[in-house]
C-alpha cells in the first residue's frame, strides 16, 4: 500500500459538474482529492480487505441473529420497544439488503481492523463505484496506466445486479428513492442509486424526506399523492423511529431499502457484542459498553456514541490521557468503548479504509484521508488501483 504522487487531469471539475458530481468540492474545501492516488498489491486486496470483509459481514450478520430475539440486548441498542417486532420480523422475514461499508484501519503490511458498519445510510457509494473508475479509464487514456493496472471496484456492476434480484420481490412497483434536503451528497448518492436501478429497469421516483406525508389511510405517500410501496431512504432508521410519523411505520406496508434490522447492523453496539461473540478475532478490536467494568483495562481507547455520524462526539485517550474530541447531537443514548488503533499516516493524513458490500458481496473500497485522527464528512476521497 502506497500514496502516489499524481497529476490531475485537466478540466475534470467542469467534467464532474457535467456529470452531476457538484459536491466535488465542499465549503471551499475539496472533498475529491486527485493530486494523489493509493496503490495496493492484488494480495493486500484480496487477502488483507477482501477476504476479512466477507468474514466480517458475517459474524455482524450473526450479532443481528442473536440481538433480535433478546429483549435486553434490544433496549441496550437502544431499539425503541414500539419497533421491536418490527425490527425482529424484518430479519426473520429475510428482508434484503442493497448495500454497506465497513471502515478498517490497515496500514502495509499489518491487520485491517473493524472500526464500525456503515450498514443504514453509508454514503460515497457514488465516488466509488463510478467516479474514481472515470478517473482510471482517463489515466489508461492518458497513458498514465498501461493494462497491468486494475480497480478494486465491481460496485456499480453489482449494485445493478442487485437492483434486479430485488426487483422478483417488488414486480412492477415504482421506487421511491429519498434524502434529505440542502445535503448535496446525499442527493448526489441517491440519484446515482436512481440511475443503477433504471439501468435494472426499475421505474423511480425522487421525494424528499420532509415532503412524504401521508393518505386518509394513514399510508405514507409522496406530494403527488402516489402510495409509497417500495422506498430506499438515505436517512437514518434511529431517526425516523422517533419522529412524529414513526408510529406509521411498523404497520405501512413498504418495503424498505435499507430493511429495518439495520437498526442493529448500523448502531455502535455491535462492536462490543462482536468482541463478546468472537474474542480475540484478528479483524475485531476490544470493545465494551461504558459502563462495562471491563473497559478500564483499555488505557488507549477511543470513545463512541451508540449512534453517531460523521466523526460527532468522538473522543480518542492514549494512555489516559484525551488527545482529540469533536462536538456534536449525539450521546444521549450512551457510548461504547473501543481499543485504539492509529490509522496509518501518508504525509500529513490519515487514512481510512471503506470496503463495500453489495447485498452479501464485497464489491470495493474507497480511500479517506484527513489531517484529523477522526475521519468526517469533508475528508478527502482519493482513487486507488490495484498494481502487480
Amino acid at each position: 500500500m502506497y500514496r502516489r504522487r499524481s497529476t490531475e487531469r485537466p478540466g475534470w471539475r467542469q467534467q464532474a459538474e457535467e456529470f452531476g458530481f457538484g459536491f466535488h468540492t465542499m465549503y471551499g474545501e475539496p472533498y475529491w482529492d486527485e493530486s494523489a492516488y493509493y496503490e495496493f498489491t492484488l494480495r493486500e486486496i484480496e487477502d488483507d480487505l477482501e477476504d476479512p470483509t466477507a468474514e466480517l459481514h458475517r459474524m455482524c450478520l450473526a450479532v443481528v441473529d442473536r440481538v433480535v430475539r433478546d429483549e435486553t440486548l434490544l433496549e441496550r441498542f437502544q431499539i425503541p420497544q414500539h419497533y421491536r417486532k418490527w425490527v425482529r420480523q424484518s430479519w426473520e422475514a429475510g428482508d434484503k439488503s442493497l448495500y454497506s461499508r465497513l471502515d478498517l484501519a490497515y496500514s502495509p503490511g499489518g491487520t485491517a481492523k473493524l472500526l464500525e458498519n456503515n450498514a443504514d445510510t453509508p454514503t460515497s457509494l457514488y465516488e466509488s463505484g463510478f467516479w474514481q473508475w472515470l478517473w482510471l479509464e482517463d489515466k489508461f487514456s492518458d497513458g498514465t496506466f498501461d493494462d497491468s493496472i486494475d480497480q478494486f471496484n465491481s460496485v456499480q456492476e453489482k449494485v445493478v445486479e442487485r437492483f434486479r434480484a430485488l426487483q422478483i420481490q417488488h414486480p412492477d412497483a415504482l421506487l421511491h428513492v429519498s434524502c434529505c434536503r440542502d445535503t448535496a451528497e446525499d442527493r448526489g448518492t441517491v440519484q446515482y442509486l436512481q440511475d443503477c436501478a433504471r439501468e435494472a429497469g426499475i421505474e423511480t421516483e425522487f421525494v424528499y424526506v420532509e415532503d412524504i406525508g401521508r393518505d386518509a389511510q394513514g399510508r405514507l405517500s409522496d406530494t403527488k399523492n402516489q402510495v409509497i410501496t417500495w422506498m430506499f431512504k438515505l436517512y437514518p432508521w434511529e431517526f425516523m423511529m422517533r419522529e412524529s410519523f414513526g408510529e406509521l411505520l411498523p404497520g405501512a406496508p413498504i418495503g424498505w431499502l435499507e430493511p429495518p434490522w439495520k437498526s442493529v447492523l448500523s448502531n455502535k453496539a455491535l462492536l462490543p457484542l462482536l468482541w463478546q461473540m468472537y474474542p480475540d478475532h484478528p479483524n475485531l478490536l476490544p470493545a465494551y459498553f461504558e459502563d462495562d467494568p471491563r473497559r478500564h483495562a483499555l488505557t488507549s481507547y477511543v470513545r463512541k456514541p451508540i449512534f453517531a455520524r460523521e466523526g460527532c462526539n468522538v473522543s480518542i485517550h492514549i494512555d489516559g490521557k484525551q488527545v482529540h474530541a469533536s462536538d456534536g447531537p449525539y450521546g444521549d443514548e450512551g457510548f461504547i468503548i473501543q481499543e485504539y488503533v492509529p490509522l496509518p499516516r501518508f504525509d500529513d493524513s490519515y487514512t481510512l479504509i471503506g470496503s463495500w458490500l453489495i447485498g452479501d458481496q464485497p464489491a470495493g473500497i474507497s480511500v479517506r484521508e484527513d489531517s484529523s485522527a477522526v475521519t468526517q464528512d469533508l475528508s478527502r476521497y482519493l482513487p486507488h488501483v490495484i498494481r502487480g
